[in-house]
């Protein structure tokens, strides 16, 4: 889903959320947009794949690789 291309558009929001996401940009040292495009991209894989997001599944995978042996022991 990554594109170069953007498209412009208008829309609204609460000035809460515009607030956090600014917040969240610059703590982050990253562009409004990315953060905008980021929660958005978040948001269609949640609505249209009813599955875990994909950060979620790497940072699980990471930790099963990381901590295999670990887990096969707790689960004795």
């Amino acid at each position: 889903m990554t594109s170069a291309v953007r498209e412009k558009f208008s829309s609204q929001a609460s000035p809460e959320v515009l607030a956090a996401l600014r917040q969240i940009a610059e703590s982050q040292g990253r562009q409004f947009q990315a953060v905008l495009d980021e929660a958005l991209r978040d948001y269609i894989d949640r609505q249209q794949k009813g599955r875990p997001r994909r950060h979620v599944l790497a940072s699980f995978a990471s930790s099963l690789d990381e901590f295999d042996s670990l887990y096969r022991e707790l689960a004795k």
